[in-house]
């Protein structure tokens, strides 16, 4: 099957030029700026005591961080670089609360929120550029919001709002809104930054900001970045770049802010590989050739693929069979997890008489495929799969019949030369999956606030949301191969005729179909009101209503022998669409609320307590899933509560939150070696949150952030009272830094020691996934004269910390040897960078 969006990637090599062209343009524009006099950095205490944040208040203006009265976070941009995020999702592992997973690469996250329980991606956390979803619902299968966005230079800031207001505001998310700023050419800059660094990489990033006219701000920059990646792929893992432009101007009552952002990117994902856990379960070391910190079973052997299926004619052949019109779909796993969108938007603040009118308006669309391997079940040697093929063969009446005899024994030779395979030889089968996914969305929220009475400010608004997907995939499909760096693809046949295999194809765990179209429009209105009772003490409510309307057309799956041929196992029972449909049609609504308070003793310090109702409403994928028996509608209900300390002085900072919630009928599902499974958890969790930092003096400061937690499953079958799945109990990040004036410039240095407890894998608490620890270290010499020379090393201990168990197989606890299969962090990586301000 020709997949609607298989057209060829010539946007790769038109992409190229574009981001070269802005670099020299950045170039072009710096030597033609006029120099301006930059203000002196403020010092860490003034900047927590000034901060201010946008995101999760009703007031365009926003509200000092240490007044609010919710949990956030935020990141300057010098912040986000000395974090030395792998990728975007990876920058949440700064923030407390957040367990986020980014071994699979650049793309395919996994984020986990306050414990709340989710298999995988990130059904609890929203991204937002310049304060609007990327994409209205915060997730899909195979897709999380970090996938359309790429951290670069032109970023100015980072907020993250964690429960608190969110569930009110923009598209309602009840667990984290991450909300990224750009720069919009207020503040003069111009750069260009060169970075190398593991695997090979080469980066170019550049920005340049400023006036455009007397009335408008301008700011365009972007990156291209080209990498084998932190496994050894034999194929670039990481291709392509990222470019953005924003205007901005200032209007007599406000502002105008438009923008536009294009990502053309391929990533390779990495799923499970096999591991050896220690025997006092503590402990994890390599499997015997195959380096848990820098292998993969990516190969040019594997890296193309070629997957069968087919459509029902609507014809029955002669054995009463249907007959199956026969396709292939090929694929480059070199794509991998990639993106191909564009992001367009609108700002616009301004006064209509004693009202302040404030809209935000967004547009994103494009692809974000998955060409990827997924994992099986845990290696075997190669005499026990042929041992399975022939009990399934002779298990088989029509394959037995039609081979003339029973098997005995086989054969095993590989795919593409050097002979037969010798019995003892460890194999895995790993899935060859395809998904195909255009998507769109497009949002609007305009609010009204003004002041009805002294002290107390109402705002009234609305939110509309129209999105949509079309997906076709092709899951389930498996090879056969060796267990080794660079596998190699095996051939079975039976000593009876009966094929096994074909180029490595095997009889999959399960085979899965799916062509489908959906849309989806909601519309919300919302109403909030802050006011400040005294000095001291602010209180806020707010008030939503949600309703959600969803369509769709599924073509329905049948599974059969494609080519009609019971000696051929391998495509035996393999899906195919048979002609019929499914029908979508959703409509679904509810309420929202939130209450709050903050009391400021001091400038410096200040409390907060919070409660928020709020929900999440069913995507296409849940909708899918959902049996036609289940009489219980689809939304999940989320009710939180948070008490809060906040302080910051010239010595330290701090703030602390405590929080507790509960989830009600989870909507969840993953594909496993049994298909789709779909799980309905309750779950509670309670937690404290810490930010802290010490600073003595002399340049020298210590941050510390982290949180404890106790998440468990509630009324959940067999599982309740099991702690949530791969939600640590305690993670924490400890931060010493210190900066110096030298000779030369500014220099700082510093160093983070990573700490994540101990995780279950899977809802079974069957596998227990070790405590890790892991060391990162960097400086900066930001130089007089412009230059900026920055050296920073990821995990530099080499440790083999595991952030998922094997994924396709719940319960499936450690094989024959200590062997079972996990994925790790990716090995020791450094990166060397040398930019220049003009």
């Amino acid at each position: 099957m020709t997949s609607p969006y298989a057209a060829p990637r010539a946007a790769a090599r038109l992409f190229r030029p574009q981001l070269i062209a802005l670099a020299a343009a950045t170039l072009c524009a710096a030597a033609q700026a006029q120099d301006a006099a930059k203000p002196a950095d403020k010092s860490p205490e003034v900047k927590e005591l000034d901060a201010v944040v946008i995101t999760g208040t009703a007031r365009r203006e926003g509200v000092r961080k240490l007044e609010a009265g919710f949990s956030i976070t935020t990141a300057t941009e010098e912040q986000i670089k000395q974090a030395a995020p792998s990728s975007t999702a990876d920058i949440l592992k700064t923030v407390p609360g957040i367990f986020v997973e980014t071994s699979g690469g650049q793309a395919g996250a996994n984020i986990r929120v306050r414990g709340f329980p989710t298999p995988g991606d990130g059904p609890y956390s929203t991204f937002q550029l310049n304060g609007a979803p990327l994409y209205h619902l915060p997730t899909l299968s195979f897709f999380e919001h970090s996938q359309l966005f790429r951290l670069d230079d032109t970023i100015d800031r980072m907020e993250v709002l964690r429960g608190g207001p969110s569930p009110i505001f923009g598209s309602g998310q009840p667990g984290v809104t991450v909300n990224f700023i750009q720069k919009d050419g207020r503040n003069p800059e111009a750069s260009l930054r060169v970075t190398t660094g593991t695997g090979n990489l080469k980066r170019v990033d550049g920005v340049y900001a400023g006036k455009l006219s007397d009335q408008w701000n301008v700011m365009v920059g972007g990156f291209w970045r080209q990498s084998q990646g932190l496994r050894d792929t034999q194929f670039p893992a990481d291709d392509g770049g990222q470019a953005s432009v924003v205007l901005s101007r200032k209007l007599d009552n406000g502002s105008l802010q438009l923008y536009a952002r294009a990502l053309h990117d391929r990533n390779a994902f990495f799923t499970a590989i096999p591991v050896v856990g220690g025997a006092d379960g503590k402990s994890v070391s390599s499997y015997p050739g195959f380096n848990a910190l820098k292998d993969y079973f990516y190969g040019n052997e594997l890296r193309s693929i070629v997957l069968e299926t087919g459509r029902a004619t609507g014809r029955t052949l002669p054995n009463g069979k249907p007959e199956i019109q026969r396709t292939t779909v090929t694929r480059d796993l070199a794509d991998g997890r990639g993106a191909d969108v564009q992001t367009y938007g609108a700002n616009l603040d301004t006064k209509l008489g004693d009202w302040t009118l404030t809209n935000k308006f967004s547009h994103t669309g494009g692809d974000t495929p998955t060409y990827a391997l997924f994992s099986g079940a845990n290696p075997q040697t190669l005499s026990s799969y042929i041992a399975s093929q022939v009990a399934a063969a002779n298990g088989d009446a029509t394959v037995a019949a039609a081979a003339g005899r029973a098997a005995v024994t086989g054969s095993a030779t590989f795919t593409n030369g050097g002979g037969a395979v010798a019995g003892s030889t460890p194999v895995i089968v790993n899935g060859m999956w395809v998904v195909d996914k255009a998507l769109r969305s497009t949002s609007n929220e305009t609010r009204l606030s003004r002041e009805i009475a002294p002290g107390n400010n109402l705002t009234v608004g609305l939110y509309l949301a129209g999105y949509s997907s079309h997906d076709v995939w092709t899951l389930g499909q498996a090879q056969l191969m060796t267990v080794q760096p660079h596998a190699r693809l095996i051939d079975v046949q039976l000593d009876n005729g009966v094929k096994a295999s074909r180029n490595g194809y095997v009889t999959p765990p399960f085979s899965f179909n799916l062509d489908a179209s959906y849309s989806g429009n909601t519309q919300a209105f919302f109403v909030a009101d802050e006011w400040q009772l005294t000095k001291e003490l602010r209180v806020d409510l707010g008030a939503r209503r949600e309703t959600q309307r969803i369509t769709g057309t599924i073509a329905n799956v049948s599974n059969g022998d494609l080519d009609n041929d019971p000696t051929t196992l391998y495509n035996n029972n393999l899906a195919y669409f048979n002609g019929t449909n499914t029908l979508i049609d959703s409509k679904l609504s509810r309420n929202s609320f939130t209450g709050g308070a903050n009391y400021a003793f001091s400038r410096e310090f200040s409390a907060f307590v919070r409660v928020n109702k709020g929900h999440r409403m069913p995507d296409f994928d849940v909708l899918r899933g959902r049996g036609a028996n289940e009489t219980r509608d689809s939304v999940e209900d989320i009710t939180q509560f948070e008490i809060g300390l906040k302080t910051a002085t010239k010595l330290y900072s701090a703030f602390l939150t405590a929080y507790a919630n509960k989830l009600t009928n989870s909507q969840t599902q993953q594909f496993t070696n049994a298909g789709n499974v779909v799980l309905r958890p309750n779950s509670k969790a309670t937690g404290l949150e810490f930010e802290l930092a010490l600073r003595p003096g002399h340049g020298f400061e210590i941050a510390a952030t982290g949180n404890f937690q106790d998440a468990k499953y509630q009324d959940f079958q067999q599982y309740s009272g099991n702690r949530v799945e791969r939600a640590p109990r305690f993670q924490a990040r400890l931060t010493p830094s210190w900066q110096t004036q030298t000779g030369f410039g500014q220099l700082r240095a510093f160093a983070t020691l990573s700490h994540v407890g101990e995780r279950f894998a899977d809802q079974t608490n069957a596998l227990k996934l070790p405590a890790y620890r892991t060391i990162d270290a960097g400086a900066v010499l930001a130089m007089d004269n412009g230059l900026e020379v920055r050296l920073t090393g990821t995990n530099l201990t080499n440790k083999i910390g595991l952030t998922e168990g094997n994924f396709r197989v719940p319960g499936q606890g450690v094989g024959q040897d200590g062997v079972f299969l996990a994925r790790p962090l990716f090995g020791r990586a450094y990166e060397l960078s040398v930019g220049f301000q003009f």
